[in-house]
Parts: C-alpha cells; structure tokens; sequence
C-alpha cells in the first residue's frame, strides 16, 4: 500500500501522517485477531471440563476397583503359592466376588440416564442367568459341582473312591475338579460335575469288608468248606469272617467268603493276601479249585488231584513293606499334610481359649497358663514346617 492518497473523510492525507495512521490500524487489527483467538481457546478449554465433569465419577470408580483387585490379588494369590487346592477355593471365590461388585459399581458411574443404566444392570443379569442356565455344558458347571461336592462332604483328601470305572485314592480337591490315585499310581483327574452326576462309593476310613469269590464243585460239601475259608480270613488277621453261597451254577457253587479290616490304607494287600490264605487253606485241605467241567489235552486218571506243592513257612523270609506305600504316595502325603493341618486348627483354638483364661487369671496361675500357650505355639511351628516340607515333596 503506498504511504500517500488515503482517504480520510472528503480529504487525502499524505505524508508521515498517513503512515502512522496506517500502523495504528493494522495493530488494532492484529490485536483484535489475538484476542478472539485467547477467547476461542477458553471456550474450548471450558467446554472439555465440563464434559469431563461427568466422567470423573467412572474414571474414580475404575481406578479405584483395580487398585482393589490388583492388591487382593497379590495378597490373596500371588504371594500365596504352596498353599492347597483347599486353601486357594475361597481365595478364588473372595476374587471372583470382587470382580463382580467392580463390574455392578462401574455400570452404576457410567454417566448415562437411569433408563439406560437400570437397562444395562437388567442386561447383566440376564447374562448371568443365561450362564447358569447353559452351565451343565460349561465350566461353570463343574463350579457349581465342587461347591456342592464340598457342601455335601462325602469324602475327604486320603479317602478310596469309587466313581464309574475310576478307583483311587484322593490327593487334591479342586474348584474345578478332583484328583485321585490309581492303583497303578497314576494320577486321574475327575471332573466335579461327573463326580456330582454319578454315585461314588467311598470307603470308611473306619475300616471296611475285604471278601474273595470262588467257585467249587459239587461234590465238595459246604459245610466242609466254609469253616476252611474262615479260617483263611482269620489266617489274614481280618475280624469277624463269615461266608456266603452267592450262586448255584450249572456246574459249580459260588462262595463268597468276607472279614472286617480296620486298617484301609493297606486293602490292596490284603484283599491279595485274604486270595493267597483261601487258595492255601483249600489246597492243605485237598479241595480242588475247579469245576467238573475241567479239561485237559493230556489225560489223567479219574482219581487225580490238581494241587499246587505246600510251602513249608518260613521264618527268616524276607518281609517286603506293603505296596500301597509307593502305589498311594500322594494321597498318603495329602492325607498327613489334611491331618497336620486339622491338628493345627484345633491347636489354635485351644491357644485362644487359654488366652482368654490367661486375661481373667490370677497372678499365681499366669505362669502355667503361658507355659501351655508356649508349648502349643512350639507345636503349631512344628506342624508348618512339616506341612511345608510335605508340599515340597508333593509338588516334586
């Protein structure tokens, strides 16, 4: 623009005048321009605050529900790593709890009209229901199965159990499922909801009935037979034998002869010794254990028994420890660490019960009263040790 010919009213200014004239207006001009740029900003500034506003209360909500969970996680489960399947079951239930109120208590925050928000709630409780309703082919299921498996109570960690085709020894009981301990010493995990959908025969730990089948024929008398195969039972050290005929075949009887045997952790053996006594007794006894319909390539005179040669006892033979020992090695080790820590429990609470006689004793009686609270501390330290060393083993 040239500095000269501006028009100012009917007049042209020209000169220095013009020029300054000039200036002025492109300052005001630049410093109205700066000023509605500031206010735009502000506005701008104003209007995110305020629609952060109504998300502060979420915001809070979630950061404070995973401050609550990552802690209750790394007190309830992280730090805790050689406790038992019993152990972490309420852990894991505390957690799923925790997660749940979070979830209602950030729908409750989103900041949305109540119509929306009790739409959302009654859309999560559909989907809980819809989960429970489809759990017997989902996980949830077998949840549900341990609960009730644990509410029910039917067997305990050490137990023999009997469930399909699966016999065992119980050495873990999970949320999810049950572990066992074959015969064979394998491990079978059993689901809890096929534990819950099929009987389960448990064997007392208060002892149980040992019994062997045989077939004899007939022309053996029973009354001749059945004082021999309670012999063999009492020969076992088993109690109260008694026999019985379970059938009358084509061709030959069906005993059954059966004893009490208080000690369970050893049935394998003695089911196999309570075998071992009745073939021996009815051998000494020259009753053959075969039916008329015995047959042979070779032949044999009509008189001729079939008997195995008697051993003479004797009495350096090496006596070798009982299978079970190795067979069950875990559930062994579960059943002490489940006994250990019931010791434990019941230790505990007699320590509470002294403190409290301790609060309301005399001075003459305090003594004693701390000494027996010592001594059951000292006893509570020693089981967790034992227990600790026992889940090492374990988890080896």
């Amino acid at each position: 623009m040239r500095r000269k010919d501006i028009a100012y009213g009917e007049r042209e200014i020209e000169g220095p005048l013009a020029t300054r004239m000039l200036e002025s207006g492109l300052a005001a001009t630049d410093h109205f321009e700066k000023t509605a740029g500031d206010t735009n900003q502000m506005d701008m500034l104003e209007r995110l605050l305020q629609s952060l506003d109504g998300y502060m209360p979420l915001l809070t909500v979630l950061a404070i529900t995973c401050i609550i969970l990552w802690v209750a996680n790394r007190l309830l489960m992280s730090r805790v790593v050689n406790t038992s399947t019993d152990s972490r079951l309420p852990r894991q239930l505390t957690m799923l709890v925790l997660t749940a109120i979070g979830i209602i208590a950030v729908i409750l925050s989103l900041p949305i009209s109540e119509t929306t928000r009790g739409e959302l709630l009654s859309l999560l409780g559909l989907v809980l229901t819809g989960v429970i309703a489809l759990s017997s082919t989902t996980f949830v299921s077998n949840v549900m199965a341990g609960l009730m498996l644990r509410s029910v109570k039917s067997f305990r960690l050490g137990d023999f159990i009997h469930a399909g085709e699966h016999f065992g020894r119980v050495t873990e009981r999970g949320l999810f499922h049950t572990e066992i301990q074959t015969e064979d010493r394998d491990l079978v995990t059993l689901p809890n909801l096929f534990l819950a959908s099929s009987p389960i025969t448990v064997v007392r730990s208060s002892g149980t009935i040992i019994s062997c089948e045989l077939s004899l024929g007939y022309d053996v008398p029973h009354h001749e037979v059945e004082p021999l195969l309670k012999e063999a039972a009492l020969n076992c050290e088993l109690q109260d034998p008694f026999v019985q005929i379970r059938k009358l075949g084509d061709f030959s009887v069906t005993y059954r002869v059966a004893a009490y045997y208080p000690e369970v952790k050893h049935i394998l053996t003695m089911r196999s010794k309570l075998h071992q006594k009745v073939l021996d007794q009815l051998h000494g006894a020259g009753i053959e254990i075969v039916s008329p319909t015995f047959m042979n390539q070779r032949q044999f005179n009509s008189g001729e028994q079939f008997l195995a040669t008697p051993k003479r006892p004797d009495p350096f033979e090496e006596q070798h420890p009982p299978p079970e020992a190795l067979i069950f090695d875990k559930a062994d080790r579960a059943e002490k660490i489940h006994v250990l820590k019931s010791e434990a429990e019941v230790l505990a609470g007699e320590i509470k019960t002294l403190e409290a006689q301790l609060s309301k004793a005399e001075n003459g009686s305090k003594p004693a009263l701390k000494a027996q609270i010592e001594k059951r501390n000292k006893r509570i330290e020693l089981l967790e040790k034992i227990v600790h060393k026992a889940k090492e083993e374990t988890n080896d």
